[in-house]
């Protein structure tokens, strides 16, 4: 016994100073750039230092280690081999250098004597990269070369499986053709098997990697994207596969399994399958109906909004009233007519390529956590909604504003530590050298006026804040999910721009429309024993910063899904006001040396300046006048972005300013 454990120990070590040694590739992050590198994991490339007496284990009274029978261990003497040199000196020769032991069957023993070359590098040129070629090395070493997909010189049922489920990826976004299948039965001689075993090796890997981290690494579609995500190791998507009992279920498993990307994906596939439209037929256009009046749309309109009727044409008061409900729930004029924008609402936005918003959309929830988690927050950025979900159900919703197009609100992942009530806002370094301090030169009282205080630092440097109150930019609410593009969700006072239906105007930060019930929503479920409802923490409100920590944190997704499954199983689509479809769609369908690293991630560097000025909360005044720069004003914002960033002005009458509400749609199962 002592000898196996020896010749485990060997073999492990000699695995891992492989990978230890593995030069990296491919990813060439900036060092210069925390947030970047923080995004991309690095593996650990120290040493791997030699063992000592103590690392064996010796049975007692013995002198030295025994040498297992060759049959004991049948791939401890390959692995000695590869073992680091200060490694060996304590295995006898004569184990180093017995053959393996007969562990591969005899009719496929040829094949394996081919695979030996992988260490050699006779297959690189399948492989890709020294690093995979490294890592497969290391699983088909602990085999003993033993092929995965042949048994006694033919494709075994794994085998067979697998390449059946490549066969139809295309049903998930993902494109075959980036899978090639070798053909197996061209391969008449021991290599040429050994050389398809790889390639189908090299697929499946491919495969995994693309489904769970997608085929377009995000860092090459925009900066304002961050994920950290880790793909699969190679050796642990083969060794998936050895201990598969249902080959297909193992790798359908590197998809995502969320509901949103689960309803999505067959909405995908019946277009695809030319299936009939599962969304209802459109509403006709055609001219306002009033009360009373005969319309040949109205036993349709009664379906798609549950009026009961007789089956008549008449637009009677029942149905204007159903129509004037929706109007309201979609911020169009409560006129109870049928309007065109209301008929254009009830039958959804359409692009002209559908399978494509649907493609990209797909792509991008595999960018995504592949488990959400039992609690966390989902924002949907050009839907303008956020909302919380526990135990599989939603259980509660609001809207939100996020950034105008020239100031995206970014794509990622973090978690949400803490709350803070009556928080302060401390203008970024770069704001109060760029903007603020030549104002306070030519106007000594600018800042006074603009309810700014200012003060220096320990180090000498001005300090310049808004202290909490009504008119503070966060409101009374700020909620913190640190991450490096330094964004956040808070209060606002300018509650009339939830009226608006397209709600883009901030500078990349969130305002949640009705913050204290989120506050209340988010810490009934983080800490429920603390009892905080609306009302105790309206009471907490005046002049001094209070922060609510998270004994659990709580993640925040920040999506942008033009293409999604809403709560009545129907397929809704919305504008690529950021242009993320367009970018991505152009990635995907590139070829060429193009498409073959576009799985790979790019160098996006930081520019410090842009992201503080992108995390300003909306409201904030600046130096050429009111609580935002005009469209023609001079000013840091317009300096750096172009244009002027005005506030919205107020709706039309027939939208008054809202106040916060509270959503009361019922919980759903569809996580978005």
């Amino acid at each position: 016994m002592p000898g196996v454990r020896l010749e485990r120990f060997l073999t492990s070590t000699a695995i891992v100073a492989v990978l230890a040694l593995a030069p990296l590739s491919g990813f060439a992050e900036s060092l210069n750039d925390p947030g970047t590198t923080g995004a991309i994991p690095m593996p650990d490339t120290s040493a791997v230092p030699p063992p000592t007496s103590s690392d064996f284990d010796h049975t007692e009274g013995a002198t030295a280690p025994e040498v297992a029978a060759p049959s004991a261990k049948p791939d401890a003497p390959a692995a000695a081999a590869a073992a680091p040199a200060a490694a060996q000196p304590e295995v006898p020769a004569a184990a180093a250098s017995a053959p393996p032991a007969p562990s591969v069957n005899s009719a496929d023993a040829a094949i394996a004597d081919q695979l030996r070359g992988l260490a050699g590098g006779k297959f690189d040129r399948i492989l890709g990269n020294k690093k995979d070629r490294t890592l497969i090395d290391a699983f088909y070493s602990g085999r003993d070369y033993a092929p995965l997909w042949i048994t006694d010189g033919k494709l075994n049922e794994h085998a067979k499986a697998a390449i059946g489920y490549l066969g139809h990826v295309d049903d998930d976004g993902l494109d075959p053709a980036d899978y090639p299948i070798p053909d197996f039965s061209a391969a008449n001689d021991p290599g040429a098997l050994a050389e398809a075993e790889l390639r189908l090796s090299n697929s499946i890997i491919t495969y995994a990697h693309h489904a769970s981290v997608g085929r377009i690494h995000w860092s090459r579609v925009s900066p304002d994207i961050s994920y950290t995500e880790p793909a699969p190791e190679p050796p642990d998507v083969l060794a998936k596969m050895v201990e598969a009992k249902d080959v297909a279920a193992a790798l359908d498993s590197y998809e995502p399994q969320t509901a949103g990307y689960r309803a999505l994906k067959a909405k995908y596939i019946e277009i695809r399958h030319g299936k009939s439209d599962p969304s209802k037929p459109k509403i006709a256009n055609g001219p306002v109906p009033k009360i009373g009046a005969q319309d040949d749309r109205v036993p349709q309109l009664r379906d798609r909004l549950g009026v009961p009727g007789d089956g008549s044409t008449t637009y009677d008061k029942a149905l204007a009233d159903a129509v004037k409900k929706f109007q309201q729930s979609h911020d169009i004029k409560p006129s109870g007519t049928l309007t065109q924008p209301t008929i254009d609402a009830l039958n959804g936005r359409q692009p002209d390529k559908p399978a494509d918003i649907i493609l990209a959309n797909l792509e991008r929830w595999r960018w995504m956590p592949h488990d959400l988690g039992n609690t966390y927050v989902i924002v949907n950025l050009p839907d303008f909604t956020l909302r919380v979900m526990n135990d599989g159900k939603q259980v509660w919703m609001t809207k939100i504003v996020d950034g105008k197009p020239g100031m995206p609100t970014p794509i990622m992942t973090a978690e949400m530590k803490y709350i803070t009530i009556n928080p302060t806002w401390n203008v970024p370094p770069s704001i109060v050298n760029n903007e603020y301090l030549p104002a306070l030169q030519q106007d000594p009282t600018v800042l006074d006026r603009m309810g700014l205080k200012v003060d220096r630092n320990p180090d000498g440097t001005v300090h310049i804040w808004q202290p909490p109150g009504d008119r503070n930019a966060l409101g009374r609410i700020r909620f913190n999910f640190p991450n490096k593009f330094l964004v956040y969700q808070h209060d606002t006072p300018d509650k009339y721009m939830f009226a608006y239906e397209k709600r883009a105007f901030s500078h990349g930060c969130m305002r949640v429309q009705d913050p204290v019930k989120y506050a209340e929503v988010l810490l009934s479920l983080v800490r429920p024993d603390d009892h905080y409802t609306e009302e105790h923490i309206r009471k907490m409100f005046g002049n001094a910063e209070q922060d609510i920590q998270f004994p659990n944190f709580i993640p925040v997704n920040l999506t942008y899904q033009t293409a999604f499954v809403d709560d009545d199983g129907k397929l809704e689509f919305r504008d690529d006001m950021y242009g993320r479809d367009r970018a991505l769609l152009a990635l995907l369908k590139s070829t060429g040396e193009e498409r073959k690293v576009a799985d790979i991630a790019i160098e996006r560097r930081t520019d410090s300046v842009r992201r503080q000025a992108l995390a300003i909360p909306d409201g904030t005044p600046l130096s050429s006048g009111g609580r935002y720069a005009s469209s023609g004003g001079d000013n840091f914002f317009s300096r750096l972005f172009g244009g002027g960033f005005a506030s919205p002005p107020p709706p039309n009458a027939h939208k008054p300013q809202v106040k916060p509400r509270r959503e009361t749609r019922s919980a759903t199962t569809v996580q978005r």
